[in-house]
């Protein structure tokens, strides 16, 4: 954020028409603490993001003469940022009686000035490929109907193009359709976990009434599998990536005999590129076999390195975070590239607590990559649903982002899966071999602790957010 820049709180009114409050200063959220932005955390908002105003909850802004906060009679509004940005901060607002439970989004911090919205948030990966503003929605019409035409028996390419395409407007299906980067391999329709924001499928009891996808209502046999496969590697021949676990499926892990036998037939055809499985990792013995049969990389879905955190949002159903560990371990032993999807919440990720379980965790074993991505949820809701736990006081993004670096210098940075080709040269350690690193010495006075606040604050962040992040020439 540049020196001397004032950001203003922004409203709405019913109506939807947004506006800035000259008097007001922006406000932010950071797991129920109010403040006002970092100058490390504030940059332009991202093309490809979206506004959006909060029914039944009242902007609040900072009077800079009085240091008080004040109600508005407007709503307030927050920002869905686009793919390959973090969010570090939510919106600071006045939630009224009756108000409802927000959709399933990440809702971040916005504000106003010098002609142009500003959000709470950062960069972490620079990879193109959820970008489609240089693409004419008739390119992705024209290669649906090819496809569709072409492949009119296999119904994976028909799910994945008339309901993940034309009904839910998935980036990684209208990828498919373009024939680059990543293809979705939708295959499960079952999951042992009953995640509170799952978008696909909610308990008949959950507050949440509308989910953005319904979930994949066939199982797709091994040879339709292999044939989306087949026709990605054809028409993407730079950088292939083939992903088990899409957002319109439960978990693929389910299904392990599916998954081993299109992988084996695809590799046993010459099928070459990073084949991924994006998963809740509840079954180490499903890891085992996927990595003989030629898995490349392994996405474990985490909250939380603490098991009480992760067990209050995953509410895991017949497996244990043991075993989402034991997976991790078995993969890496195996010679997998293993990334988290952080699923990342400002005031309860950046923490002290979390810092140290999410560094063991890295550590012993032997994960190679954070993707940062946004807890879609009400922010309220998930506050409320993490009530007893204590999180300690919010670092920052940016602050715990270099922390962990430092705690685990091998730790690749980004937000999509990364292609490795066939099989991923690693760098983290084997598991057991990782010792935690000792905080270095030195003397300190009682304003030590507040001093080093101050510094980490600070900070300028840094010029990449990741050195190795692979960035796709398009």
């Amino acid at each position: 954020m540049p020196e001397q820049l004032e950001l203003h709180m922004v409203m709405a009114d019913e109506q939807g028409s947004i506006y800035d409050d000259p008097d007001l200063l922006m406000v932010v959220n950071r797991g129920g603490e109010w403040g006002t932005p970092k100058p490390d955390e504030v940059i332009p908002l991202p093309r490809e993001s979206e506004l959006f105003l909060l029914p039944g909850r009242k902007a609040v802004g900072l009077d800079p003469e009085s240091g008080e906060t004040m109600e508005t009679d407007y709503l307030a509004c927050a920002a869905f940022a686009a793919p390959g940005y973090t969010l570090s901060a939510h919106p600071a607002y006045a939630r009224q009686d009756g108000a409802p439970l927000l959709p399933l989004f990440a809702y971040g911090a916005v504000g106003f000035a010098d002609e142009r919205f500003w959000i709470c948030a950062r960069r972490v990966d620079r990879d193109p490929r959820q970008q489609f503003t240089k693409v004419h929605r008739s390119a992705i019409r024209k290669n649906m109907e090819r496809l569709l035409k072409d492949y009119a028996k296999n119904r994976l390419v028909g799910h994945i193009l008339k309901d993940c395409v034309a009904r839910y407007d998935c980036p990684a299906a209208r990828n498919f359709a373009l024939g680059r980067y990543e293809a979705p391999l939708p295959s499960s329709q079952t999951c042992n976990a009953r995640c509170v924001g799952c978008i696909s499928e909610q308990a008949e009891n959950s507050p949440i009434a509308v989910t953005p996808q319904c979930r994949l209502d066939f199982t797709p046999t091994p040879e339709e599998v292999c044939e989306v496969m087949r026709i990605h590697e054809a028409r993407e021949t730079k950088v292939p990536v083939y992903s088990f676990g899409q957002g319109c499926e439960g978990d693929p892990l389910m299904n392990p005999d599916l998954l081993c036998e299109s992988v084996q037939l695809f590799r046993e055809g010459g099928g070459r590129g990073t084949v991924n499985c994006n998963t809740n990792a509840s079954r180490p013995d499903a890891v085992a076999r996927l990595a003989d049969a030629g898995l490349t990389s392994l996405r474990a879905s985490l909250n939380s390195a603490r098991e009480e955190v992760y067990n209050r949002y995953y509410r895991p159903h017949g497996y244990s975070f043991e075993d989402v560990k034991a997976s991790i371990r078995t993969a890496r032993e195996r010679g997998i590239f293993v990334s988290l999807n952080l699923l990342f919440f400002p005031g309860v990720t950046d923490t002290e607590r979390e810092l140290e379980a999410l560094a063991g965790l890295c550590g012993s074993l032997g994960v190679s990559m954070i993707q940062w991505r946004n807890l879609n949820i009400d922010p309220e809701f998930y506050l409320d649903l993490m009530q007893g736990v204590d999180h300690g006081p919010s670092m920052g993004l940016h602050v715990f982002m270099k922390r962990l670096k430092k705690a685990c210098p091998w730790l690749r940075y980004g937000y999509f899966n990364p292609y490795l080709g066939d099989r991923a040269e690693l760098s983290a350690p084997m598991p057991g071999t990782w010792i935690m690193p000792q905080a270095e010495p030195r003397a300190c006075g009682p304003e030590d602790g507040a001093a080093e606040a101050r510094a980490s604050q600070a900070t300028s962040p840094d010029a990449s957010p990741d050195a190795g992040a692979a960035e796709v020439a398009r």
